[in-house]
């Protein structure tokens, strides 16, 4: 069997293909282009992106060119696909500023330089300017409506109502992969399970429009990625975890896969990295093994963090859990702070007066009284940017303040406050 599709089988990645004795054929005898898409619904991916377009890098990898395309046009119209009810429609302007945005994160994932470099199309080239007409003669006319009923995306959509707009959807994403066909030579489409019905709809579009004896297109699909405990991957508390840094900072980033559960780090470690079938394996064995030590948990966040935002973030999100975890805090810098204690209760304070720790302690609602407060100090239960301080008359002064921005007060060993000035 062909090495890459091994590698995606062993890792788990592949879950349906239109023809997999055709891609294989395919894949031993020559290197093809193919694509993966999104659509710009936000300004920026989350990790529930991540994984289709992780897929086509391991295509580049193995000598094939990927397409990634943002779809400027179809994030216009809105795809049904696992949806209950109706999108609400975008306006041209933030659509055009999400494909950016988006364009930007996926420059992250692929090589677009040498023989096989990546190519970043957005579909509102094409499909932007087609008038009605076209559009129907050209290609409505070759998707029949009971072939698209028959599809899961709109058949669920049924009973509760679905526009024409969406119902459309299919064709539109159809339409991409012909037109990557012709003018690229783009011979599958990849996704995920849920993009099962577009995917087959271009591939009946091409193989009614294509002529005689052309090249055979297919079709793969990637599975959901879940969790061992049935909750949702890629959602916390404060929400979706984002490749945006402003939106999810790198020590966010990191602290999520730091803190993959074990049952599961090993499926992510095959799904999301590309360390190598032996690395994993031996990762695998110091979960059984030594699960204190976190290796697998460590490799991930490392490989993920480092992936999406660079080397030097991964390295301040190392060092930043490495204070919070001993506590020793006072080298962070201000921006290290603003990411580590973003979740953390803060307390702002006039940076004119006079500020006596346990007064502070009680303001702060740190100390539930000022007898607290001062037995809390006396039995070396505070800490001041890691110091601890045991005496009750200690008067905070600049040297407290980490580049005149904060101070971080911490009572017993977890229990931290941000003093902002």
């Amino acid at each position: 069997m062909n090495e890459l599709l091994v590698d995606l089988k062993w890792r788990g990645i592949v879950y349906q293909q239109t023809d997999e004795q055709g891609i294989e054929e395919t894949l031993n005898n020559e290197s093809i282009s193919l694509y993966c898409g999104v659509d710009p619904t936000a300004d920026s991916m989350h990790i529930g992106h991540l994984l289709p377009f992780l897929t086509l890098r391991r295509f580049q990898k193995a000598g094939h060119r990927p397409i990634v395309l943002v779809g400027g046009a179809t994030g216009l119209i809105g795809d049904p696909s696992g949806k209950k009810e109706e999108r609400k429609l975008q306006t041209l302007e933030t659509v055009q500023y999400n494909v950016s945005c988006l364009q930007e994160q996926l420059k992250r994932i692929f090589d677009f330089e040498g023989s096989n470099g990546a190519i970043m199309v957005n579909n509102y080239d094409w499909a932007g300017s087609m008038d009605i007409v076209t559009f129907l003669r050209d290609f409505g006319k070759y998707v029949g409506v009971n072939y698209m009923l028959a599809k899961d995306t709109i058949s669920s959509r049924l009973e509760t109502g679905i526009s024409f707009t969406e119902f459309t959807y299919t064709i539109l994403q159809a339409m991409d992969f012909f037109h990557l066909y012709e003018k690229h030579d783009c011979r599958m489409q990849i996704g995920g399970s849920d993009q099962w019905g577009n995917i087959t709809t271009g591939l009946e579009l091409i193989r009614k429009m294509k002529p005689e004896g052309a090249k055979p297109a297919f079709g793969l699909t990637i599975p959901l990625v879940t969790k061992a405990d049935g909750t949702k991957f890629g959602k916390t508390e404060s929400g979706a975890v984002w490749l945006d840094s402003e939106k999810t900072s790198p020590y966010e980033f990191y602290q999520f896969w730091i803190n993959t559960a074990d049952a599961d780090v090993v499926k992510y470690l095959k799904f999301f990295t590309f360390l190598s079938r032996e690395e994993i394996e031996a990762l695998e064995v110091s979960v059984a093994e030594e699960p204190h030590l976190r290796k697998a948990q460590k490799a991930l966040a490392e490989e993920m963090t480092r992936m999406i935002h660079g080397q030097e973030s991964l390295d301040q999100a190392v060092k930043i859990s490495a204070a919070l975890f001993s506590g020793d805090v006072k080298n962070l810098t201000a921006a290290e702070i603003k990411q580590g204690f973003k979740d953390v209760p803060s307390f702002d304070v006039d940076d004119s007066k006079e500020l006596g720790l346990v007064d502070l302690l009680v303001d702060a609602k740190i100390s539930p009284s000022k007898r607290q407060a001062r037995e809390d100090i006396s039995n070396g239960a505070v800490s001041v940017n890691g110091e601890r301080i045991t005496d009750t008359a200690y008067v905070l002064s600049e040297a407290d303040r980490i580049e005149g921005q904060f101070t971080i007060i911490r009572r017993g060993k977890k229990k931290y406050t941000l003093i902002k000035y």
